[in-house]
């Protein structure tokens, strides 16, 4: 049973710079709401029940969101403004919170959460990448087949080989229908990608992958990347791929950011 899950959101947020120097990217507004708690309502659905969120000293705004606010709950009462109090309380997980001090890249992130995961599987999620889906939550989608099969999962999906140079891409093995046994995988290929499935920032793992991101010599900047102690890992433990099922926007490319408010207006007015 998955119950957990870590959201990194301590990075930067240089590609969607100039805004995130004074507005976190993971609050950039998405029809009213802030794109962290599409995350958050996914990870609820999915059967999480507790989130722990990973952030830079900048990024307290985060916090207040999903803190009560007894002032305007107190406002909204006095003036008959009831119906408006559902919006506004935090939803129903139980949240933790860690500070990363530098941005060391999303191992180190993931690394931090490692007292809080203890011995049970876990669920990362990535805020830069919104995932919207008609029938069963992409998250849940993982976390029905690691029932299955009680291996480490990755979240992909077909991408246009123009993209992969962006995304880390896995050597897949079929294993049946969308799942694929992960053989390699390769961050950001600017030339003969291993195959067209790109991960998409969703994953599930067993506490053994914290033993590998110890591991994993830091790359430029400093850095720990995710994709080299999944490599390592995929050489002795199964790994899985999962081609999940919806449509994906990534909110740190404007165009994507600008699709996703139109693609839900339109749903809502459709």
């Amino acid at each position: 049973m998955v119950r957990k899950a870590i959201i990194p959101a301590a990075g930067y947020g240089t590609r969607t710079l100039p805004i995130t120097k004074v507005l976190p990217k993971e609050m950039l507004p998405i029809c009213g709401r802030p794109a962290l708690d599409f995350i958050v309502e996914e990870a609820i659905n999915s059967g999480i029940e507790q989130i722990l969120i990973v952030v830079s000293r900048s990024k307290n705004m985060i916090l207040d969101y999903y803190d009560r606010s007894v002032e305007l709950e107190t406002y909204l009462e006095e003036k008959n403004k009831t119906h408006l109090l559902k919006k506004i309380s935090p939803p129903n997980v139980h949240f933790q919170y860690v500070r990363q001090t530098y941005a060391r890249g999303l191992g180190e992130a993931i690394l931090l959460g490692k007292h809080f995961v203890g011995n049970e599987p876990f669920a990362v999620m990535l805020p830069d990448e919104i995932i919207l889906s008609n029938e069963k939550e992409p998250l849940r989608q993982l976390i029905d087949m690691f029932t299955e099969v009680k291996g480490n999962i990755v979240g992909v999906k077909k991408m246009d080989p123009s993209q992969l140079k962006n995304y880390g891409v896995i050597q897949p093995e079929l294993f049946k229908n969308t799942q694929y046994k992960i053989k390699d995988i390769v961050e950001k290929p600017q030339e003969s990608p291993p195959s067209d499935l790109a991960v998409i920032g969703r994953y599930i793992f067993n506490p053994t992958i914290f033993s590998y991101l110890e591991n994993v010599k830091p790359g430029v900047g400093g850095e720990i990347q995710l994709t080299d102690a999944i490599k390592a890992m995929a050489k002795e433990y199964t790994s899985f791929g999962l081609e999940v099922e919806g449509k994906c926007f990534d909110i740190a490319k404007m165009s994507e950011y600008v699709d996703l408010i139109n693609y839900i207006w339109n749903s809502k007015e459709g």
